[in-house]
């Protein structure tokens, strides 16, 4: 069956000035854009747009929805193995809840493909992975099941293990340097066995799992608050020649020049809300404003379930609020964090070819009274009207 959504006003996070054209969605996919699109199917269900406003789904960099999620308390946290300071082999796709209400909350508000992953207590913490907001098993949600290795610094890896041989940063750096240092010589035995297995290394699950990070396949997702511990993260992955991405970046404001000159895509957020310890004293909503006129690849986040993932769009506009264009507003939570974390060929813009995970509005999404019309992901339509998903 083929779907076309009529005359609405595209905001397609690719070309700055909206635009009034058709969008023609098969098989899951945009197969055109334009005017006055036709079909040869048999079937073909066609929503009326005009007047409204044609988003690409919004998109999360960074958050641990379906591993902490709503209402679920400690029992039902799966964010963070606390047994083990040093724990590269975990994978999200192993805890991911698919039936947390959440992921009908984001839905909902237009939130269709998030990154999500192990938390940051520990110094490694595990894979984090893509997935869409809808679907009864995660196996049918990825859509990358492995997009980044989790590591921290700061506060929490020191607060979390303060009692079990980590209370100060530089015992952060030098765990973390001396799984990477340990992961390049497996990584080199791996690739010598190539020619004379019995120069194979034993199987070594937490060294297996670094392999990627270390021959540049995978990036470290790096959490890191205060300046000091962004360079740190910087300073090690210049050290052993590894992606990065930097994720949370509240003190980013203060050297955003210094970080546009490194390049390294940055995650805002979250913004919202008290500062709930030391290292977020400074946070701004003026912080993505600076560092995108500084030249930075921003994305904006929720790191839900610190803020609902449902707020995401919410969180954009504050953003906007305190100084940043809209335009980059709207791709700091489309297309540059379908960037971020490496599935811009799937989703973050309407282009043909992509995934159709599309929403429609009837005005901004950054205004707090904007109404959701109507959410695609894959091309198939969502629930807005979620009351009946909500634990009772």
């Amino acid at each position: 069956m083929t779907l076309i959504i009529r005359n609405g006003k595209i905001f397609d996070a690719v070309q700055e000035e909206p635009y009034i054209a058709d969008i023609c969605v098969k098989d899951g996919k945009i197969a055109a854009i334009g005017t006055g699109l036709t079909s040869d199917d048999d079937e073909v269900l066609e929503i009326d747009a005009e007047g409204l406003e044609v988003y690409p789904g919004f998109v999360e960099a960074h958050g641990h929805i379906g591993l902490d999620g709503y209402g679920i308390g400690f029992e039902g946290q799966d964010y963070n193995e606390m047994g083990d300071i040093l724990s590269p082999q975990l994978r999200a796709i192993d805890g991911i809840r698919p039936g947390d209400f959440a992921f009908y909350e984001a839905a909902a508000a237009g939130v269709t493909c998030v990154a999500t992953g192990p938390g940051s207590a520990n110094v490694l913490g595990g894979t984090f992975a893509a997935i869409k907001t809808t679907g009864r098993r995660v196996d049918d949600m990825i859509v990358k099941a492995e997009v980044a290795m989790k590591c921290a610094f700061g506060e929490n890896p020191k607060r979390c293990y303060r009692n079990s041989g980590n209370s100060s940063r530089m015992t952060t750096a030098a765990k973390l340097r001396d799984m990477l240092y340990k992961a390049k010589e497996y990584s080199d035995k791996l690739a010598e066995s190539e020619n004379d297995p019995s120069k194979c290394p034993g199987y070594n699950m937490k060294l297996e799992a670094l392999v990627p990070v270390i021959r540049g396949e995978m990036p470290l997702k790096a959490h890191a608050h205060q300046a000091d511990d962004l360079f740190t993260a910087i300073r090690i992955a210049k050290e052993f020649g590894v992606k990065l991405t930097l994720e949370h970046c509240t003190e980013g404001h203060l050297v955003a020049d210094l970080l546009a000159e490194e390049g390294y895509p940055v995650a805002v957020g979250p913004t919202f809300g008290n500062a709930s310890k030391y290292e977020l004293r400074k946070k701004t909503w003026e912080t993505p404003a600076i560092l995108d006129e500084a030249g930075c690849h921003v994305s904006i986040i929720t790191d839900s379930p610190v803020i609902p993932q449902k707020y995401l769009p919410i969180c954009a506009g504050f953003a906007v609020a305190a100084g940043m264009p809209p335009f980059h507003a709207l791709q700091a939570i489309t297309i540059h964090p379908a960037e971020h974390v490496g599935i811009a060929d799937r989703v973050g813009s309407l282009e043909v070819g992509k995934d159709a995970d599309i929403v429609i509005t009837d005005g901004s999404p950054f205004d707090i009274d904007t109404r959701v019309v109507c959410v695609l992901i894959d091309g198939v339509s969502q629930p807005i009207d979620i009351e009946e998903f909500r634990p009772r």
